[in-house]
């Protein structure tokens, strides 16, 4: 790494300034050594109301923590599980927004971005680095910032696609090579399977998919091994697709873009999932407003995206971000995706999710929870798929919808969503045709 001067954490970070707005790059990339070296400065009482923006981070986030109140606001837009609780305390902060759009905050200008805090793999010998696994909203902040420190870290795979950036992008260097923060997931339950089953029952030969991260996605590709010519075109990849890729049932065949290749703009997982995309040519890591963009997704044949909720209404309301009035993660992709998803020819838009909680409460409801956000309205929704079957809502009635609904809910919970829905749209609702 000849001509690279680099600095310490503590000497780099002293170019934020009291006011300013920081992004950090985000999930396994979050630059941990540069976060650490912020917070030495808010502990000395060096700065004040700074802004902190970024997706969903892994690793610690000491900068929500409560005695950085007025030295840090915290302005993410996903709230990832080591922010939650201090998101719904109040210490820190959510700007609901589609992720297609977390890019267009810093390029339109709606957000400033005076530091830019990156992390990058070791430059090659043409002089250009990678943003390896984290491109999402970050190429936006380095156009945008007045200053980016990049933190090289040898660990930091070298992704392909827009995650290429030339050392000329970047003001200030510092070296630390801790391992990227790896994600583990447990084995599917037996409910998870069930609806994992449902779903790859739904998806065709030659669609193109989009899912998100944990048990059910993993339970849908272990379901899929003698499927042929999947593409994947995501928000973000896990280990699951990986034994689909080494059998070739996920080889890109039936794209119409990018033919050939693995689209995503960010991943997490296993060090398995960091060593496979490093200098592979198949795997083009984008930029969100490229990946989420649903024309963009839509340009695919069968694109078949499926996603989770935390509840959903008889009429088909999803509610993904919010546990009633508190904040539990955000929009993320599940529009772009649904939405692209209709959009594309033979396309099919899944939500997925077990018919009751851990608790045992129903996860479909009569009307959702009081201070529930709706992510995707009942006019987006097609699929709902839980452990007792799948229904397809498009182009039902309301009375219609809140029938097929109930039949997949909990059996337990079947009567009382019956009398609910009966309730609500009067004695025409039991001479409704069912399916």
């Amino acid at each position: 790494m000849k001509n690279i001067k680099f600095i310490s954490a503590d000497e780099a970070v002293k170019v934020v300034k009291s006011g300013d707005h920081i992004h950090f790059s985000s999930v396994a990339s979050a630059p941990q050594v540069l976060i650490q070296a912020l917070c030495r400065r808010g502990d000395a009482g060096e700065l004040k109301n700074v802004f902190i923006h970024h997706l969903h981070t892994e690793g610690p986030a000491p900068y929500t923590d409560a005695k950085y109140e007025g030295i840090f606001f915290h302005q993410a837009f996903f709230v990832g599980g080591n922010v939650r609780k201090n998101v719904q305390a109040g210490y820190a902060d959510y700007i609901p927004i589609f992720l297609s759009e977390t890019q267009k905050l810093y390029r339109a200008g709606v957000l400033p971005c005076d530091v830019a805090m990156i992390q990058v793999c070791p430059p090659d010998k043409h002089g250009f680095v990678s943003l390896g696994t984290s491109v999402d909203a970050t190429l936006a902040a380095i156009e945008c910032a007045k200053t980016v420190i990049a933190v090289i870290n040898k660990h930091v795979p070298r992704s392909w696609g827009e995650a290429i950036i030339p050392l000329d992008k970047i003001d200030l260097f510092v070296e630390d090579n801790t391992p990227l923060e790896p994600a583990t997931f447990t084995a599917p339950n037996e409910t998870e399977t069930k609806i994992g089953i449902n779903c790859a029952n739904l998806i065709e030969d030659g669609a193109c998919l989009q899912m998100g991260i944990g048990a059910i996605p993993n339970a849908v590709l272990a379901q899929l091994g003698n499927h042929k010519n999947l593409g994947i075109h995501t928000e973000m990849f896990a280990d699951g697709v990986l034994p689909l890729v080494e059998k070739g049932v996920i080889n890109g065949a039936a794209k119409k873009i990018d033919k050939g290749k693995m689209v995503s703009t960010f991943l997490m997982g296993s060090q398995e999932v960091y060593d496979f995309i490093d200098d592979n040519p198949m795997v083009a890591m984008m930029d969100v407003g490229y990946t989420n963009d649903p024309y963009i997704i839509a340009k695919n044949p069968k694109v078949t995206a499926i996603n989770s909720a935390l509840q959903v209404d008889i009429t088909g309301q999803v509610c993904a971000d919010s546990l009633g009035t508190k904040f539990y993660s955000g929009v993320g992709g599940q529009i772009d995706f649904t939405y692209g998803a209709s959009l594309s020819e033979g396309g099919k838009a899944i939500i997925a999710m077990p018919s009751v909680t851990n608790k045992g409460i129903s996860k479909i409801a009569p009307v959702l929870t009081t201070g529930a956000g709706v992510v995707t309205t009942r006019n987006h929704m097609h699929w709902l798929v839980t452990e007792y079957g799948a229904v397809d809502l498009y182009g039902k009635s309301l009375q219609e919808r809140a029938k097929a609904i109930i039949s997949i809910a909990h059996p337990d919970h079947r009567e009382e969503l019956d009398r609910a829905a009966f309730e609500r749209f009067g004695p025409h609702y039991h001479f409704v045709p069912a399916e």
